[in-house]
């Protein structure tokens, strides 16, 4: 299976359908009467397709289990098709589009049997996806491409050299990948005047995106939240609990953190953590969906 323990879950929903062709007037009309041998042809076809939903990765290898929260299953007859529409809804990390395509085929599928005594010409057709929704995907295309990151790596001994940087190369190759251009990456010791200096000549600069790693812990030498608090006109809850959330779901000691995130200006300023699971993990909870800031800052509408 794909690993995708490094994603977030989101709202997902997907529709498919399926379209099930009857040869004559009259098997439309032992659905609607119910008197179709095999009994209510709607009622069990609908119950073969909700356990054919719930089964889909008992059936399918790649398909990962997942939490089914919502399964909508709807006919609609035009003449002689019948459209079998699926939706299918859930909170995860992954989409549903298999599942509702699995539901749709199963449903046609057990409408064929069912009829194919009364009707040998019953056919089976176009069987897609018809709308998907959730995931990154759905915002990749909102926001702007030429923001500039700057990225301090806050450490007494990667600043002395003792220590290779591995937070800092982590966050610049998400930002990167989100098509964020580097300003500027430097090393800094965990000094609160350092801090709160290149904080200032970075926004002066026109940084549109200032990103400490290092300093957020409990050490006597863990200063940079109390060097930047300060200098923030205003902090972004949301965001802080986003990043410790998806920590704490990964690994305990993320609770320990003490990540900041607000703006300067129109500046937005973050203190992520050192390490470098703690930096990957922190960029990989907010990104690229925090990008979206930038477009409130400017004075447009949440979606």
């Amino acid at each position: 299976m794909v690993d995708i323990t490094h994603k977030a879950s989101t709202l997902r929903v997907a529709t498919a359908q399926a379209v099930v062709k009857v040869s004559k007037p009259e098997t439309i009309d032992a659905i609607q009467k119910g008197t179709v041998p095999k009994g209510d042809v709607f009622a069990m076809s609908k119950a073969a397709g909700l356990l054919g939903v719930k089964k889909t990765p008992d059936l399918l290898p790649d398909c990962h289990p997942l939490p089914i929260e919502y399964t909508g299953i709807d006919y609609k007859i035009e003449g002689l098709d019948i459209t079998v529409l699926v939706t299918i809804k859930t909170i995860y990390k992954t989409g549903v589009e298999v599942e509702a395509m699995h539901g749709a085929s199963v449903v046609a599928l057990n409408m064929y049997d069912m009829l194919k005594p009364i009707d040998k010409g019953v056919e089976i057709h176009h069987i897609k996806l018809l709308e998907k929704k959730g995931g990154k995907s759905d915002y990749k295309d909102k926001f702007r491409r030429d923001l500039q990151a700057a990225v301090i790596v806050c450490s007494d001994t990667i600043s002395e050299g003792k220590k290779e940087d591995k937070a800092g190369k982590a966050i610049i190759a998400k930002l990167e990948n989100c098509e964020v251009g580097i300003l500027d990456y430097i090393i800094i010791p965990d000094e609160v005047e350092i801090i709160q200096e290149k904080a200032k000549l970075y926004q002066e600069q026109g940084a549109d995106l200032i990103i400490y790693t290092g300093g957020t812990g409990l050490s006597k030498r863990d200063v940079t939240p109390e060097a930047i608090k300060p200098l923030l006109d205003r902090t972004i809850p949301g965001i802080e609990e986003a990043i410790r959330k998806y920590g704490q779901d990964r690994m305990p000691y993320a609770m320990l953190s003490r990540s900041v995130v607000g703006t300067i200006k129109n500046t937005l300023v973050m203190a992520l953590p050192g390490s470098t699971n703690g930096a990957k993990e922190s960029m990989e909870a907010i990104f690229p969906e925090v990008l979206h800031v930038y477009r409130i800052l400017k004075g447009a509408r949440h979606d």
